[in-house]
């Protein structure tokens, strides 16, 4: 299979927002994605990025990404946050998610950062097996809070 992995660019946002759609029909919530195409590219792309991403492509057709950003936690430092990460259905069980997962990783060692962190859905088996591959701690004590844009501007 030709395979490549790379930084992401500003002319991938389309098809990773693609993505982003089937990742969020799959996690059950495809109503919740709200940003659009030119908010997307902005976040990455514009005068303040605040995230960054790798793709694999296979025949120049991007079928994964795992998008980050930098987290600061009082209590450990500078970690890694990754907010997406999906290979697309058909390639799923290849490899490619374990190629894409791990260059997050060294991501995160070449930036000498003191850990990574992510979310998983607790009824998400397939993603929790694939993360219990390489030891992560699964927290259950936690719980996800937030506000809507509307909610802010009150």
């Amino acid at each position: 299979m030709n395979i490549n992995l790379r930084v992401a660019t500003q002319q991938d946002c389309p098809r990773i927002l693609e993505l982003i759609h089937e990742l969020a029909l799959y996690e059950k919530a495809p109503e919740e994605v709200t940003v659009t195409l030119a908010e997307f590219e902005d976040a990455g792309f514009g005068s303040t990025p605040v995230w960054n991403a790798f793709v694999v492509e296979h025949d120049q057709i991007i079928i994964g990404f795992a998008l980050y950003y930098t987290r600061y936690s009082t209590w450990k430092g500078c970690r890694l946050y990754l907010e997406d990460f999906i290979v697309t259905e058909g390639y799923r069980g290849k490899g490619i998610g374990k190629l894409l997962f791990e260059r997050v990783m060294k991501e995160a060692k070449d930036k000498n950062f003191n850990g990574m962190n992510w979310q998983v859905l607790d009824w998400n088996e397939p993603a929790i097996n694939f993360y219990k591959k390489y030891e992560a701690h699964l927290e259950a004590d936690w719980l996800n809070a937030s506000f809507s844009k509307e909610q802010i501007s009150q």
